[in-house]
């Protein structure tokens, strides 16, 4: 079977290796689509791990199952979680599933024709794909699930103000979201494009994140946001989110700058202002859950964020485009197709 192997941003590698074979616990599945993540191009975060095979928010079809597996069946649709919590430590019993550290394992990556499914991940992250879920849309499952925690911690609720900085694909599907909930919602980002997508979302207002984001903010908005979604990297980003936040707002650390970046928090005035800052980490088994229901009932829509397609031996490409930022939002790889689109 053919495999990529990553072993930086500019060194993709497609390989021939053996099919594995399922033991009595396991399964094998074949990849139908995998998305390319914004966090896949984060080279600190992957690096210490490389070369290895990436690729996280999979639908496939399982082919074959070991003697021991009941659950599953060949034929049929699943998602499979990148990795689960062992639903048993403190950490999982408070809901911290992204933290437990009893389960080491992970699945292995999906930009590769076929995966063999760990017993675990059989067992506590497979999860049947229902009818109305594509292949294609099952990709947005694991990212729209961090959302759905995400918003979730935020406390985001009906007629708040919400700033996303950074319209990628999450940024995108918090736009989404929070237009379900009733929110008023502002996008900020420097690329044009991006922009226009956050419009086309659903964004109440868009700011070129260039421009004085804070001033604009307050002018158009009438006040600062209520909540703050930091979907962008970079420190100027980071930056603005301190200067954006409304009094007793709270903000959401969605991604984050390089370890090897300092970044300078306005602790006195947050103290003044009562000013929360939560990270969110991943997600877990109830927001799958959720972020599936969500697809399925089609209470948001994700199919107008794929702007590519494209077969394994097109994935070089693939991480260009999304490095790169500019004219892509949702890049799905095809492992066992021959055709990119």
């Amino acid at each position: 079977m053919k495999v990529s192997y990553w072993y930086n941003n500019r060194d993709i590698r497609i390989q021939e290796v053996p099919t594995p074979v399922p033991g009595p616990k396991e399964m094998l599945i074949r990849v139908i689509s995998c998305g390319i993540c914004g966090s896949d191009i984060v080279e600190w975060y992957r690096l210490p791990r490389a070369p290895l095979v990436q690729g996280h928010e999979i639908g496939a079809e399982v082919v074959a199952v070991g003697n021991f597996v009941n659950k599953y069946s060949p034929g049929d649709r699943v998602f499979i979680a990148p990795k689960v919590p062992c639903m048993k430590c403190s950490y999982c019993a408070n809901g911290h599933y992204p933290q437990c550290t009893e389960v080491k394992e992970r699945l292995p990556g999906g930009f590769a024709e076929y995966i063999l499914v760990p017993e675990i991940f059989v067992e506590n992250g497979t999860y049947l794909l229902p009818e109305k879920i594509s292949y294609d849309q099952s990709t947005f499952i694991e990212p729209l699930a961090c959302v759905v925690r995400a918003e979730r911690l935020a406390g985001v609720k009906k007629d708040h103000s919400l700033l996303v900085i950074g319209c990628g694909m999450s940024g995108l599907l918090h736009i989404k979201l929070a237009r379900t909930k009733g929110c008023k919602i502002i996008a900020a980002d420097i690329h044009k494009t991006k922009l226009e997508f956050a419009a086309r979302m659903g964004a109440d207002m868009v700011i070129n994140a260039k421009d004085d984001v804070a001033s604009r903010l307050v002018a158009q908005n009438g006040k600062k946001a209520d909540v703050v979604f930091l979907c962008a990297a970079a420190t100027s980003a980071m930056e603005q989110a301190w200067s954006c936040v409304d009094k007793g707002g709270v903000i959401i650390l969605f991604t984050v700058p390089g370890p090897d970046q300092n970044v300078v928090v306005p602790v006195n005035d947050f103290w003044m202002k009562e000013i929360t800052i939560r990270t969110s980490y991943y997600c877990g088994p109830p927001d799958i859950i959720e972020a599936m229901k969500i697809i399925g009932e089609g209470l948001i829509t994700v199919d107008d964020l794929i702007t590519h397609r494209l077969c394994l031996t097109d994935i070089a490409y693939g991480f260009q485009l999304v490095t790169d930022g500019r004219e892509s939002i949702k890049v799905i790889i095809k492992p066992n197709e021959n055709v990119s689109a």
